[in-house]
Formats: C-alpha cells, structure tokens, sequence
C-alpha cells in the first residue's frame, strides 16, 4: 500500500524570452498531436487510441508470462509478446492509421522535449580553475573492452602530468589505493574504469575536498554521461587535467556505500549476485526470475521515505537525483540534474498478469512508484539484502538508510565538454502555458 508523502523540491525555471519561444513551440506541437488523429479518423480515433492501449495491456501480460514463469506458459508469454504489438501495427496499417500515429507520437515526444527546454534551469555553471599540481589517476586497462590500451589513456595521462596507477589481476583495495595517493601529495583523483570503480575513488576525493574527474572507460559509464562527457572519446575527459572546470553534484550512500548513479534492491540485485550472471546474463536472468516474482519464497520489500511508506515492493531503484522517467525510449537512464540534494526513488510491485497489463498506464499505474526524497530506508524480512550498488553487487544489513549528501563531490570537466542539461524531469503543462502566454520574466538557474 503506497501514503503519499510529501512531493520534492522543483528545480526553478530558466524563463525568458527563448524559453517563452520553446513553450510556445511545445504548445503548439501539443495541440497538432492531438488534431492529428482528430483529423485522420474523426471520432474513430478514440478506438484507435483504445486499440493501441490494449495492445500495450497484452504485450504487458506476456511479458509477465516471459518473466515469472516457465515451461509452456513462458513460451505462451514470448508469443504474445511478439503477436500482440505486431497485430496491433498490421490494423493500424490496414485501416490508414499508421502514418497518423506515427506522426502524433513523435508531435509529443516534441511537445515534452520542447517543454522540458522551456522550463529547465539552464546549463550549468561552471567555475574555471588552475591545472592541478600533482594529479593521479587509476586506471582499468580490462575495463570497456580495453579501452585505456586501445585509447592510449595512461600514456596520455602522463604526458598531462599525471602519476598513472594501473589495476592488476585479482582484487584490489581500490579506495584504499586512492588514499595512498592523497598522502603522497595527489591534489586531483581521475579513474578510468566502470561507475562501481569511479564510485570508490570519489569517496576519497570527497572526503578530502579534492576535485575528481571522470575517464569514461567503462561499458557504460551513465555518470560521465549525464556529466557531459564523450564516452565515445574517453581521452577528451583528459582535457580536465588541463584546461578544466569545476562542478559541485551530490553523492548518494547506501548504509556506507556511495553510489554515483543508483543502488538496486529486490529482484534485479538479486539476479546480478547470482555466481552464473556475469559469464551469461540472460540464460541466468530467465532461470531466477520466475521464483524470484512469484515464487511462494519470493522476498518482499518494505520502502519508507519521509510520509510516504511502501510494502510489497519487487524491485526498488534509488538513485543519485531522479532519473527523468521510468522509460525514456529517446534518453534512457538519464538524470538532467545531478545538484538537486535529492534521491530518486522507483518501487515496482506487480501481482499476476492483471497487474502486468495494469503497467500500460505508465507513471500512473498501481503498481509503480515515483518520488524523490533526501532519505529512504529499506526494509525486510531477512537480516540481509542483496543490492547493486552502481552494478557492483553486495549484502547490505537491514534496514538500509540510502541518503543524498549535496554537493560533497568537486567534479572537474573538460571546459568544452558536450554539455547537459540540469532541469526537471518531466513537464508541467500549467507552467509551460503560463510561460507561454505570460510576461517575459527572467529567472537565473540554480548551478551547482
């Protein structure tokens, strides 16, 4: 059962006169998403719209099927899954409306786009700052594929002035390594690796006040990307150790692990923790999950945040700031601000296929749970839980305290690095009308 609690903070609009245009725009392409299908098909429309909903409702269902079960009822789920979209699309097709919908969809993704401009605070600001005396820098040559070798990142480093430590075979105590560094003089702390091992350092450099930069080295690197940087040229974040400027963005802890992107709880954790998942993810994914979801000793957790509690939960995601949405098919996984002193919490609870097909409502499904908080704790009935701590897996004893530190981490970046944008999440549509037909005020961004 989910109690409302009290909503975030709301980061303050970048109003003005280009965002008065960006709203107007969002207005307008609002309006012609809608008239789209009003105009191809009348008030037949509504049972195209219907159509479309109930093939999300099935395609939800099979997938429940897919997942938490085996055997021919998991083969019965793939099927649906497969059918139910494609049948959907080939009546669509038949009956003149796939152009049409295809249209008014991407008229929205344009309205939501153009509003989220209209009402973000702006890019962030940036404070320009001296190269660093003695920087160090930990690297992962097996991370990304190799990518430090393949990138030449240590040789570059030291041609910056860097000291370049490269990780070895086996475990390595990797804060411990940067802590070595802070008493030998280091006054930067770079790593090229995974967001588990930029996680690690950036403890260290945290807590010794030092500017930290990120090497996008990684598989997929999801803190460098909302950073700004290049993670298809890890040797641009270089540029940092040179001509560099200084960001503040918070920390998020879970018991005492720091993330700088999410700790998972529930279903996925577990996954990730079993020995096969690494040597082959899906094989080991399917086998789990069915008891995992639905099995009579399937774990449940408890979430409370502030005056909202949750019990029940599968799977329960907090992240470092929130994440835009739940699904964001255009920008998947991606946080616009990472100074907001806010945690970002997500909780699924699905109980049978109803419920499945109960997630085609999207954010306001029963089953889903959105909100943000400056601390959650998690709950259950086990001394222990298994979580991802930003994909490292680890047991965590109950109850969890996961909490948000603002601006404990002095982020240095490339001064042309590609940029991000810090701002809400989602649009509100009363905002961007007011914005829209109201006075051109202009309002300064909160920067970090």
């Amino acid at each position: 059962m989910y109690r409302a609690g009290r909503p975030g903070r709301r980061p303050r609009p970048a109003t003005g006169r280009r965002g008065a245009g960006w709203a107007r725009l969002s207005l307008l392409a609002l309006a012609a998403a809608v008239l789209v299908p009003l105009i191809a098909a009348g008030l037949r429309s509504v049972f195209w719209i219907l159509l479309g909903v109930a093939g999300l409702a099935l395609t939800g269902v099979g997938l429940w099927w897919t997942l938490a079960h085996s055997g021919a009822v998991r083969i019965a789920g793939a099927v649906l899954c497969v059918v139910a979209p494609l049948t959907v699309l080939g009546l669509y097709a038949a009956g003149g409306m796939l152009a049409p919908a295809v249209l008014s969809v991407a008229l929205w993704a344009l309205a939501v786009r153009a509003a989220r401009t209209a009402t973000g605070p702006g890019p962030t600001r940036a404070v320009p700052v001296p190269p660093p005396e003695r920087p160090w820098a930990l690297m992962n040559p097996v991370s990304g594929g190799g990518k430090v070798d393949r990138f030449r990142l240590a040789d570059r480093a030291r041609e910056a002035g860097a000291r370049v430590e490269l990780l070895g075979g086996g475990h390595q105590d990797v804060a411990a390594l940067a802590e070595d560094a802070v008493r030998d003089g280091a006054d930067l702390l770079a790593v090229a690796g995974g967001d588990g091992t930029q996680a690690l350092v950036a403890e260290v450099a945290a807590r010794h006040d030092l500017p930290f930069v990120v090497i996008p080295a990684g598989t997929r690197n999801h803190f460098a990307l909302d950073l700004g940087l290049d993670r298809n040229d890890p040797a641009k974040a270089l540029d940092a150790l040179t001509d560099g400027v200084e960001l503040r963005v918070d920390l998020g802890f879970a018991a005492d692990r720091v993330f700088v992107n999410n700790a998972s709880f529930g279903t996925y954790a577990a996954v990730v923790g079993e020995p096969e998942y690494r040597d082959d993810k899906i094989r080991t994914t399917l086998r789990t999950l069915p008891a995992l979801l639905s099995g009579p000793s399937a774990n449940r957790l408890r979430m409370r945040a502030g005056g909202t509690r949750a019990d029940g939960l599968q799977a329960l995601l907090i992240s470092n700031n929130p994440y835009l949405r739940a699904v964001d098919a255009a920008r998947p996984g991606r946080r616009e601000r990472l100074d907001s002193g806010r945690l970002g919490v997500l909780g699924v609870r699905v109980e049978g296929a109803a419920g499945a097909a109960g997630m085609a409502r999207g954010p306001h499904a029963a089953g889903l749970l959105r909100l943000t908080a400056e601390e959650v704790v998690v709950e259950a009935d086990v001394d222990a839980v298994p979580a991802g701590v930003d994909g490292e897996h680890v047991l965590l004893p109950v109850p969890v305290v996961c909490r948000n530190r603002p601006g404990a981490l002095r982020v240095r970046v490339p001064r042309g690095r590609v940029g991000t944008r810090w701002g809400s999440g989602g649009p509100e549509w009363l905002r961007v009308t007011r914005l829209a037909l109201g006075p051109r005020e202009t309002t300064p961004g909160r920067g970090p």
